[in-house]
């Protein structure tokens, strides 16, 4: 298509109300039927309705871009000059890393419950370990550096996970629309479900070896992990539990993004954009998706320890039923409940915060360049 060629386009309104007044004779029903959709619809009523819309020369615009002073003296503009996508992408992964950064000390203690029985033996595990015993254990053997262990390969982890997760779930939502455009509670689910397993397949080695460095005290270095797992498991241990993980993370991501949206869309649309209320929402998602799936993720960190006797979900829950009760299951819940508010807190706020900046960056580059056009039409 050339450029400047008009382009006639026609749709249907369904809740467009008619006034003219040769119809109002009719009942309401009887004149959608009669003359809504048919072709002798402006005959009869007399009133034709078109809308054409022209494609405009977008090269013409780039006389009007803000120079290097305008924008020097408006800096806020040049966050526009990034595409937006770009732009969130980076929120997001910068968003992930600090609020993995900040929560770290509870994740490590969670991990150490979780995996403790496994590592002691059977009589110790029957005794399980607490959070405060956990926090000062670590405290103790590897002081004040020992908390945040393992954190930077969760925080390299966190950045092409969000990166693939919300791609993902964006492409998947398109895929699950109905006809009519809408995404039905089934859709979302659909698609936070397979968004979170795409990103847990691609990320999982990463995830692997971050488990391996915060409960062994015999490694140093993410790399001396890795070298060590190739050299006496093999590649396919940098995948072993990944059948629980996708079980596990599929129905947490699929109930979050859900619960998350139908709440936020409940609420009265004065609240919508408030910080405070997408903060408490995101808390209320999380904090269902986490007591329905939590079993699965102590299921999944078992399974990744070095000499597991698991070899399936089927062995390892009455395994560690079996062992701990059903408290088992949720041991460390505790600590990962405590994680959720300000890690759930920090990344929607950093996130919103960001997508507001770059709507104000948006308006200041259109009022350069509005000012712009005004000055040349002078």
């Amino acid at each position: 298509m050339r450029k400047n060629r008009p382009v006639l386009v026609s749709m249907d309104i369904p809740a467009l109300e008619l006034s003219n007044t040769s119809i109002q004779s009719y009942p309401s029903q009887q004149w959608k039927n009669k003359f809504v959709g048919s072709a002798s619809f402006s005959k009869e009523i007399g009133c034709n309705f078109g809308c054409i819309s022209l494609s405009e020369n977008l090269d013409a615009f780039k006389g009007f871009n803000p120079t290097t002073t305008q924008l020097l003296k408006h800096p806020l503009a040049m966050v526009a000059l990034v595409p937006r996508e770009a732009a969130l992408f980076a929120a997001g992964a910068i968003a992930g890393a600090a609020a993995k950064s900040v929560t770290a000390p509870l994740d490590r203690i969670k991990l150490l419950m979780q995996t403790h029985g496994l590592r002691a033996g059977q009589e110790a595990a029957k005794k399980g370990i607490g959070f405060i015993e956990a926090f000062a254990l670590i405290g103790k053997e590897e002081g004040i550096k020992g908390y945040w262990k393992g954190n930077l390969p969760q925080v390299i982890r966190i950045i092409p996970y969000s990166a693939v997760q919300l791609f993902a779930y964006e492409t998947y939502k398109k895929l699950f629309q109905g006809k009519d455009g809408e995404l039905s509670v089934i859709g979302r689910l659909a698609a936070g479900a397979c968004a979170g397993m795409t990103s847990t397949f691609v990320t999982y080695p990463l995830d692997v070896l971050r488990l391996r460095l915060a409960v062994d005290p015999g490694y140093k270095t993410m790399s001396e992990v890795a070298l060590n797992m190739l050299k006496e498991e093999g590649f396919a241990s940098f995948y072993n539990g990944l059948g629980p993980s996708l079980i596990g993370i599929a129905p947490y991501i699929a109930v979050n993004f859900c619960v998350f949206d139908l709440v936020k869309k409940a609420l009265p649309e004065k609240y919508q954009k408030r910080t405070e209320a997408t903060l408490a929402t995101g808390l209320i998602s999380a904090t269902i998706a986490t007591l329905l799936c939590y079993p699965l993720d102590t299921v999944r960190r078992q399974m990744q320890m070095k000499g597991t006797p698991y070899m399936t979900i089927f062995d390892a829950f009455p395994g560690i039923v079996a062992r701990d009760g059903i408290v088992g299951l949720y041991r460390g819940f505790v600590p990962n409940a405590l994680k959720t508010l300000p890690n759930s807190s920090i990344r929607l706020t950093t996130f919103d915060t960001v997508k507001r900046l770059l709507a104000r960056s948006e308006e200041e580059f259109q009022k350069i360049m509005e000012e712009n056009r005004r000055q040349k039409a002078e």
